[in-house]
């Protein structure tokens, strides 16, 4: 067996005790003391603590082992940084867990790291050499600081969900039950792109085009996906292959943009098939797991990510990119898309800082605030990586 089948192997298993972990929390809710109580875990909360632990492992073992075979850090395309940073998530939960003895917030960060590492499942897994212009140890430096220092950041969206999941009235029509129901119905979105790629795949769907890029020069394309919106003058190369429906201007990467729609139809339908089945909103059913938390540790849980967080990621996402476009490119500062979103990502929790600090904006403000940074990262790294074109963008 290859040093890169143990590698795969190794992050199947992780991904294994991360669902078995998650299953042994939602037994741990039963406990009738309060979740963060004075006090040890509760039996089945220390076992699932002990199978994350080891799922952390075997994700670090995949990390290492991938990073001795190919000889660069595993981060250089869409499905290494993507299961990079579903370990990342899982180290930052096991740190919070042993800083406030807190298993509650596994129940929502294991199953998001799940569902990121099942995300990064539907992405070549091929081991691409880097170019030489990027072959730089600030290239390590930065990307594994700025992921740790997103993953950190997540966890204040994580204890936030949780904070709201508790204190908003599931049955009662508002604003605050609609934003937070459409929060759980962007997660279900992203099931619904493993769900749609699985099946596509499973057909064995592939057609392939050629198109034009925004450097004018001619380059081929595979769809594993059927094509509504088309590459920039594309035309098919398979034989009998869809024509797409709407073509795409260059600086548009209409594939990628392609997925994103399909994942949104496919989600949708597994939203509504949910509603259908259970008869009550996802709200509902989530809000009896989380009615023993701690209201005020969780605030604080989620205050301290963004606290430790947030100096990581400054230095990642800023400093060291800065040092790397430098060496890399000659500049400093190019205004690329990636950059752009770094810099919004820097600005918001600055704000979101500066709001808790000087304006006292704490628990549900500071709830809500936590889940729309968390939602310009995943903007940041779907969006941004996918679909819009720019030196940072994943092909």
């Amino acid at each position: 067996m290859s040093l890169i089948d143990i590698s795969g192997n190794l992050l199947f298993v992780a991904f294994v005790a991360y669902l078995v972990a998650t299953l042994l929390i939602g037994g741990s809710i039963k406990s009738a003391k309060p979740d963060g109580a004075a006090g040890r875990a509760t039996k089945w909360g220390q076992l699932a603590i002990i199978v994350t632990i080891i799922g952390f492992l075997a994700h670090l073992g995949y990390f290492i082992t991938r990073w001795i075979y190919s000889g660069q850090v595993p981060v250089s395309n869409m499905f290494e940084f993507t299961t990079a940073f579903g370990m990342f998530l899982i180290g930052a939960f096991i740190y919070m867990y042993f800083m406030y003895r807190v298993t509650a917030l596994g129940l929502v960060a294991l199953p998001i790291a799940l569902i990121i590492i099942g995300w990064a499942a539907m992405f070549p897994r091929e081991v691409t050499p880097l170019v030489p212009s990027l072959q730089s140890h600030w290239l390590t430096i930065h990307v594994i600081t700025a992921a740790i220092g997103q993953s950190i950041l997540a966890i204040s969206a994580v204890a936030g969900l949780i904070y709201l999941l508790k204190v908003i009235d599931a049955k009662k029509k508002g604003k605050e039950r609609f934003w937070l129901e459409a929060v759980l119905y962007f997660l279900v979105i992203i099931v619904g792109n493993i769900a749609a790629s699985v099946a596509f795949n499973v057909v064995g769907y592939e057609d392939r085009y050629s198109y034009i890029n925004k450097d004018e020069i001619e380059l081929q394309i595979i769809y594993n996906h059927p094509p509504i919106f088309g590459m920039n003058e594309s035309t098919a190369i398979t034989e009998g292959a869809m024509e797409p429906l709407i073509e795409m201007p260059a600086f548009i990467h209409a594939q990628k943009l392609n997925i994103v729609v399909w994942s949104l139809l496919v989600g949708t339908i597994l939203y509504v098939l949910i509603r259908l089945i259970a008869r009550k909103r996802i709200i509902e059913l989530l809000n009896p797991l989380v009615q023993k938390v701690n209201l005020q540790l969780f605030d604080e849980i989620g205050y301290r990510s963004v606290l430790i967080g947030f100096p990581i990621f400054s230095l990642g996402a800023l400093v060291f990119a800065m040092i790397w476009a430098q060496e890399a490119w000659g500049r400093f500062w190019g205004w690329d898309p990636k950059e752009v979103w770094a810099l919004i990502t820097w600005l918001f929790y600055a704000a979101y800082l500066h709001l808790r600090l000087s304006k006292g904006w704490e628990g549900k403000k500071s709830a809500w605030l936590a889940l729309i940074g968390f939602g310009i990262i995943i903007f940041n790294l779907v969006v941004v990586n996918l679909v819009i074109a720019g030196l940072h963008s994943y092909a």
